[in-house]
């Protein structure tokens, strides 16, 4: 008599919630210190389960690095809606990074991307590869915008839009680091509207 093989049982457990519970745990410990025992606790998963769902450690990881890579894609498209003018988008694109760099339980906790990624780039590849094309996902849409800034005007002709898109997310990673190091929100955002003052205003002779 044939036997038919058992299905596994389905996930009784809502993946993108257990992704964000990691992510988490490697935001406030960073990659090395976040244990299994941590993973599990916080996904409420035992440690069978959670490979079983993710993989090892370092798979589960690169699944919460790819989420907060489409989750700042998610609001940098909102930040930079071309209905508004070029110095409202990158007023938004800051007010939204500190927003998500000031949150934490115990203190700021700065960029997921900047402040454990880059930790961790030079041991693993796969990483790095991440980092990379996350950081070049964001400047390309930044980069969008600027493009439609030269042809408005609202940037001078011959204004090279990826230099512009650069600076704009090196503001936005002073910002990051800047945060987890304790400033203030009163100083992040004097940073913040000095870059916005940079990109589009005085310093290039249009205030």
């Amino acid at each position: 008599m044939k036997v038919e093989k058992k299905r596994g049982r389905p996930r009784a457990f809502d993946t993108k919630a257990a992704i964000g519970k990691a992510r988490d745990v490697f935001w406030d410990r960073g990659y090395a210190a976040a244990s299994l025992d941590n993973l599990s606790a916080a996904t409420n998963l035992n440690r069978p389960s959670l490979y079983g769902a993710f993989g090892d450690k370092e798979d589960l990881y690169l699944d919460t690095l790819e989420g907060y890579r489409q989750d700042g894609m998610d609001v940098l498209t909102e930040a930079l809606d071309p209905s508004l003018p070029l110095r409202d988008n990158i007023a938004r694109v800051y007010a939204g990074a500190l927003e998500i760099y000031l949150h934490g339980d115990t203190a700021a906790r700065g960029c997921f991307l900047i402040g454990t990624a880059t930790a961790e780039a030079v041991q693993h590849e796969r990483v790095r590869e991440v980092l990379g094309r996350s950081l070049n996902d964001f400047d390309g849409e930044i980069e969008k915008r600027m493009r439609l800034a030269v042809e408005r005007g609202e940037l001078p002709e011959g204004a090279d839009p990826q230099t512009f898109a650069r600076l704009a997310s090196a503001v936005m990673h002073s910002l990051a680091v800047r945060a987890r190091a304790g400033d203030s929100r009163e100083v992040l955002e004097a940073i913040a509207r000095s870059g916005v003052e940079l990109i589009c205003g005085s310093a290039l002779g249009r205030g």
